[in-house]
């Protein structure tokens, strides 16, 4: 009976890590599928945001993203635009106007806003927040744009 008891036990023990193994792989797996969708997003929202760079932005910020020293402010190796996400999508959705500090330089011009669509606002700004070495994380979303009053 206990060698029963036993081999019960040895079989539950070998169920519960089988399963725990399992659903690890699968959770991996969902994770995996789920950055690549994300990962593809990004980088189809990334070269809309190209065009949309070249179209609005490209004659004050330049090519390269450096902008103009005390005039424009770079985006290039930006720590506004990477620590300031919401009124970076703001000053794109409704304008900038005011002092900013970008990367120890102090900024007073007036930004008109660009009139661009929550989408071309999205990709614009997923396209700055990856170029020129800025590397900014997470994917920048429409519903986020959304949301920025």
């Amino acid at each position: 009976m206990k060698l029963l008891s036993f081999a019960f036990l040895l079989i539950g023990i070998f169920l519960m890590m089988f399963f725990n193994y399992s659903t690890d792989i699968m959770y991996t797996s969902y994770k995996n599928v789920k950055s690549q969708s994300q990962s593809k997003a990004l980088k189809e929202s990334i070269k809309r945001g190209n065009i949309v760079y070249s179209d609005f932005c490209v004659s004050c910020h330049l090519p390269n993203g450096n902008g103009v020293n005390k005039i424009y402010p770079p985006l290039a190796n930006s720590d506004y635009l990477e620590a300031n996400r919401d009124a970076s999508i703001k000053g794109l959705k409704f304008g900038l106007k005011g002092k900013i500090k970008v990367n120890g330089v102090e900024y007073n011009k007036y930004m008109p806003p660009m009139g661009l669509s929550a989408e071309e606002i999205a990709d614009v700004m997923n396209y700055t927040n990856h170029s020129w070495g800025n590397t900014f994380g997470k994917i920048v979303t429409v519903a986020e744009v959304c949301e920025i009053k």
